[in-house]
């Protein structure tokens, strides 16, 4: 008997391994296939963030007003932002789940439902946004490279291309997600390193002559900026759920803060400087024209990569996202509905012009509850000391996290007061709050955060604790 277990043993563990199908799913890595070390997470925020996305959003920034130096200031305040994201992880090494089985213990099994549909989501729709973005680059690509004239038939080819480089990968599972995340961020910073280069010495440093952009510029830049960083935070146990349970809650802050912080200022820095020189209104074409002829082409493949990457961590999260929503297959069957969902979408952008606009309007509102839920989660994690009883947060009625009916009164309370602060302050296309005005035009919606966190631990702090194995 103890010979079969031991057979056993041996041709299970190791299961996570580069371009082999990842076989766990939700269910705790046992200790036996824990491997890898804390400087795995910089490699994978890091090449994460290496997304033209951040330039975008630091060209944002100027737009709303803020000169070069402010908008600096802003994007380099907003990355610390990962310092948050990456110590969340911590709750993965401890339990050897996903973010979203963690946060059970604050909203309770059923109350974590409807956090969990969102955040699929999210996941998906921002996954579509860089499927897009990383597809209308790849078609210019080929164009100037005259292999395709620019019709639909180009654009479906270079779909198709995008579509099958984030899938494959994703589909592998952990071990092979972790691998081209490291790769591929070193190409990418290289390239982006290039396009530093090339767009820092023209920046305009000096003050704009427009009026001061006021609180309402602020408020909209770093809401532009954060919201990077607030996306991720259901997901960063997923990639550490493998990391063995010494791993400590300094060594992984660390190396995945400063990942996420180095990539999203460095790109976020870039747009700004782009954007003090030129119409950023088309944010691919408005760099293009400061670039030489011949780094052009390098540019379009970089605004593709940076899309992948991103794409990646998302689409593999989402397969995870399902099987908590109840979804009764394995991750890599699951993520099938993730990757159909997200190639029905793209298709839609990208031949339908208006659905891109309404999806992003539609994400951007979002933030009204991934705010206030990202502060709740927070604030449990701090109370329990990230110690939680994960055999509880997988035995539904039977464990701790129950609670009542499957609702955590605390958790959901503070939710909704969260959401009810994001949605009062909220400036977006879809909702306008109606305090917005009366607050000189600021957007508040990052606020729900730490009122809903602040809440939670006025109601929680003298019931919640940390979870204490039985020696």
């Amino acid at each position: 008997m103890r010979q079969q277990e031991t057979a056993r043993q041996e041709t299970t563990a190791d299961v996570d391994e580069v371009f082999r199908v990842e076989t766990h799913g939700i269910d705790p890595i046992p200790d036996a296939e824990r491997h890898g070390s804390a400087k795995d997470l910089f490699w994978l925020w890091f090449g994460s963030n290496l997304t033209f996305t951040y330039v975008i959003n630091g060209a944002l920034a100027v737009a709303f007003g803020l000169s070069f130096r402010q908008a600096t200031v802003v994007v380099v305040i907003s990355g610390l932002a990962f310092f948050a994201v990456s110590a969340a992880g911590l709750s993965g090494i401890r339990t050897g789940t996903a973010t979203l089985v963690i946060s059970r213990a604050a909203f309770g099994v059923r109350g974590n439902f409807p956090a969990g549909v969102l955040n699929w989501v999210v996941s998906i729709g921002y996954t579509i946004v860089n499927t897009v973005v990383g597809t209308l680059a790849l078609e210019v690509f080929f164009t100037e490279l005259g292999l395709g004239d620019g019709g639909n038939l180009t654009r479906a080819v270079a779909l198709l291309i995008t579509l099958a480089l984030t899938f494959a990968v994703a589909m592998w599972g952990h071990a092979t997600v972790q691998f081209a995340e490291r790769w591929m961020a070193y190409v990418l910073a290289v390239g982006f390193g290039a396009l530093l280069v090339f767009v820092l010495p023209g920046a305009e440093t000096g003050v704009p002559a427009t009026a001061a952009p006021g609180l309402s510029g602020w408020s909209l830049a770093f809401v532009v900026m954060l919201a990077g960083p607030f996306s991720y935070l259901p997901m960063p146990a997923d990639y550490t759920r493998y990391l063995p349970r010494t791993t400590s809650l300094k060594s992984i802050t660390w190396t995945g803060a400063l990942g996420g912080f180095l990539s999203s200022v460095a790109l976020g820095v870039a747009g700004v400087a782009a954007a003090t020189q030129t119409d950023m209104t088309d944010a691919v074409a408005g760099a293009e024209g400061l670039l030489p002829g011949w780094f052009k082409p390098f540019f379009l493949a970089l605004v593709l990569g940076g899309s992948v990457t991103n794409s990646i961590i998302t689409l593999y999260s989402s397969s995870l996202n399902l099987q908590v929503l109840g979804i009764p297959w394995s991750r890599s069957r699951a993520i099938v509905i993730s990757a159909a969902v997200t190639a029905a979408g793209s298709l839609a952008a990208l031949f339908l012009t208006d659905f891109t606009s309404a999806l992003l309007s539609f994400l951007s509102l979002l933030i009204i509850v991934f705010a206030p839920w990202g502060g709740v989660f927070l604030a449990d994690m701090l109370l329990r000391r990230c110690h939680y009883d994960a055999d509880a947060l997988h035995a539904g009625r039977a464990g701790g996290y129950w609670y009542r009916a499957g609702y955590h009164p605390a958790g959901l309370a503070a939710l909704l007061a969260g959401m009810a602060f994001a949605a009062l302050t909220c400036d977006s296309e879809l909702w306008t709050g109606p305090l917005v005005a009366p607050l000189g035009g600021a957007d508040l919606t990052l606020g729900g955060s730490v009122v809903a966190g602040l809440v939670y631990w006025a109601l929680a702090r003298r019931r919640v604790t940390a979870y204490a194995p039985a020696v």
